[in-house]
């Protein structure tokens, strides 16, 4: 955002938005928990996980997502909102399996669903590339939606044992996203609201992300006081 002064000269301005990754991580982390336990058969049907996809799963992310966008995180946003898309077809999709939505003819094929869970394991492989630079608590959630997203590749597009394990996989991993995601959520907030590490996330590995001018400089001296 920009503003124009009095003599002309065009100044910046950044709006002070605050960290939304508590909200976002707390819609995956809910979600996530309620669409495993219809996976490992502790509960029975859609019906009651459809307003929790649509409304943590889309909506809940889909607003930590604009607000990392303003912060200029592209990391975050991107992030967010990809998954909260993926919820949002997830619901239609259980819409569609309710018979909210009329009819479907002729009847779906389910290989378009595996082809859309292979998609997202493509978008997820990148992005845990590029959690390695956020924080190693987020790197393993990303980790395990990787695995989840196998899952349910092998699920929708494999057949008999190979669709089984593909079950059991992403059922046990979407409840590990769950766990990870509610702890990530509780540091978001916890930390940010004590003013200190409350609950720790691991620092980035630091191996991929160019290091700033700042944190080169602060190396290179660093470096120059160790030959003195």
């Amino acid at each position: 955002m920009s503003e124009q002064t009095a003599q002309g000269a065009i100044q910046k301005v950044q709006e002070v938005v605050a960290e939304p990754a508590g909200l976002g991580l707390l819609g995956l982390g809910l979600v996530t928990l309620v669409a495993s336990s219809e996976k490992l058969g502790w509960t029975s049907g859609v019906a009651y996980a459809l307003p929790w996809a649509i409304f943590l799963g889309a909506f809940a992310q889909l607003m930590a997502a604009m607000y990392d966008f303003k912060r200029n995180n592209v990391f975050g946003g991107t992030a967010f909102a990809g998954y909260a898309f993926f919820w949002m077809g997830v619901g239609m999709t259980w819409m569609m399996k309710l018979g909210m939505l009329g009819p479907v003819a002729p009847a779906p094929d389910a290989h378009q669903l595996g082809f859309a869970f292979v998609g997202y394991l493509i978008f997820t492989l990148y992005m845990t590339v590029g959690a390695m630079e956020t924080n190693k608590a987020l790197f393993a959630t990303f980790c395990l939606i990787t695995v989840l997203f196998t899952g349910l590749s092998l699920t929708t597009l494999g057949a008999g044992a190979a669709a089984e394990f593909g079950h059991q996989l992403a059922a046990w991993s979407e409840l590990g996203v769950s766990a990870l995601a509610f702890y990530g959520s509780a540091a978001a907030v916890l930390n940010q609201q004590m003013g200190r590490t409350v609950l720790a996330v691991g620092k980035p590995f630091g191996r991929l992300k160019k290091p700033s001018v700042a944190g080169e400089a602060a190396a290179e001296t660093q470096t120059l006081r160790r030959v003195a």
